[in-house]
């Protein structure tokens, strides 16, 4: 097939409409009439967002295979309805070189099921003591864009300071894990009543809002962007809300199981719910929760953080920080945000497709449906409901933390540059979606 049409589907969850795409570009809208040569998918009951895109995921690729790898992780994303994801730092070796960025994004390229946008690290080795080589990560084939050396906080003034004077060059940003490591030395869950109950050391929440306060003021005095990780305290909120009410240039994240879950279920010692940073109070949700909608909170980003199986089935304290996220991340978006009134599916848009693309300047990503846009679409059933179960998951890990759990809303399709990766709720073979990326580049 060369062509797809997507009949009566609710653009942004409003007015129904028909969708033609050919050669990896919306070329037709309006009341269509299918063509022998298309693929025509009933959308009736379906709405069409811009194709995902998640700023904050880790592929674990090149290094951590056993977790994940550049394939699986992106069929997990496209399953979750992402057309791209940028990958973080973190893996081995540590994508500190114009080499392994370019690495990175060649798997994703090869594989086809989304397009993968390296971050590059800020420091060699995210070892928080020399900057990385982030000019030459910059000017590579991966035009790397945002930085960062998530899961360790570039908690020096003097480099963080550098990091930004340099990123400012060419529009870069820094995306910082905002957590002071002499506050959270042996840090296991939220600082409060119930870690000393459970018996497990504090984290506590100054020390992230102490190093967003401090970043955003450097940010400011260079005149540089600075993007914050994964917030998840009401302080914190208040800190970027001050900022960007001065007018300083930062953005910021929320993870969809920081709007969800709280601290409370630590009380099992279920190492499935242990994450950096740790799950907070349920003030600490209700705040996200409203950042969010009302513009403070610019985008969601899943932290998509696999791991094997051993890394979670231990104790507390020895299992791994992380969760995955790519697979579940729209249907807790909806559970929590939608549902509650507090988004409408346009807003959806915005904060996971459209701000994600543009704080990463990542082009062809996150336009309107409208004819002449790259063809990078997500088809969801919001009606449907589901017990969470490993089944649903499409990457090599398992440790998602809503096993389970009732979450509504389905990903139908999934159109990556003009391909079907989902089609009617189920991946497509690896084969048929690199014959048909080969198609659509020969026009």
């Amino acid at each position: 097939m060369s062509g797809i049409l997507i009949r009566g589907a609710a653009i942004l969850g409003e007015h129904s409409d028909d969708i033609r795409v050919r050669d990896g570009v919306i070329t037709a809208r309006g009341a269509l009439s299918p063509e022998t040569d298309e693929r025509v998918i009933d959308a009736q009951g379906l709405i069409a967002l811009p194709g995902l895109v998640d700023l904050h995921t880790h592929l674990r690729e090149p290094g951590g295979e056993a977790s994940e790898t550049v394939l699986t992780g992106t069929r997990a994303a496209a399953a979750g309805g992402f057309t791209a994801v940028h990958a973080m730092a973190n893996t081995s070796p540590v994508a500190d070189t114009a080499g392994v960025v370019e690495q990175v994004q060649r798997l994703g390229d090869r594989h086809g099921y989304a397009t993968v946008r390296p971050i590059g690290a800020v420091t060699v080795g995210l070892a928080g003591e020399q900057l990385a080589e982030i000019g030459a990560m910059a000017q590579s084939a991966a035009r790397v864009r945002v930085f960062s050396d998530d899961g360790h906080c570039v908690h020096d003034a003097l480099l963080m300071r550098r990091a930004l004077e340099y990123v400012a060059t060419f529009d870069g940003v820094v995306a910082q894990h905002a957590q002071e490591p002499r506050l959270t030395v042996g840090a296991q869950m939220n600082e409060g009543g119930l870690s000393g109950e459970l018996g497990l050391a504090g984290w506590p929440a100054v020390a992230e809002e102490a190093i967003i306060a401090r970043d955003v003021l450097l940010a400011e005095h260079v005149g540089a962007r600075l993007h914050v990780c994964h917030l998840s305290t009401a302080g914190s909120v208040d800190v970027v809300r001050w900022a960007k009410a001065r007018g300083i240039a930062v953005t910021a994240e929320v993870t969809p199981h920081h709007l969800l879950l709280t601290e409370e279920l630590a009380r099992g010692y279920d190492a499935r719910f242990k994450v950096n940073p740790p799950l907070r109070r349920d003030e600490d949700v209700l705040a996200l929760r409203a950042a969010l909608a009302d513009g403070t909170i610019d985008i969601v980003a899943t932290d998509h953080a696999p791991h094997p199986v051993e890394a979670k089935e231990c104790t507390w304290a020895e299992a791994a920080f992380g969760m995955v996220g790519l697979e579940s991340a729209l249907s807790v978006v909806q559970h929590a945000m939608v549902d509650t009134g507090l988004l409408a599916w346009s807003d959806v848009a915005r904060v996971l497709s459209c701000a994600p693309a543009q704080i990463g300047r990542l082009d062809g990503y996150g336009d309107p449906l409208e004819i002449g846009s790259p063809a990078n679409i997500t088809l969801v059933d919001p009606s449907v409901s589901r017990s969470w179960s490993t089944a649903d998951l499409r990457g090599r890990s398992v440790n998602t933390p809503y096993l389970g759990q009732q979450l509504p809303g389905r990903v139908m399709a999934t159109v990556h540059r003009g391909v079907l990766t989902v089609d009617e709720g189920s991946l497509v073979d690896a084969d048929a979606v690199a014959a048909a990326h080969e198609e659509v580049a020969r026009g």
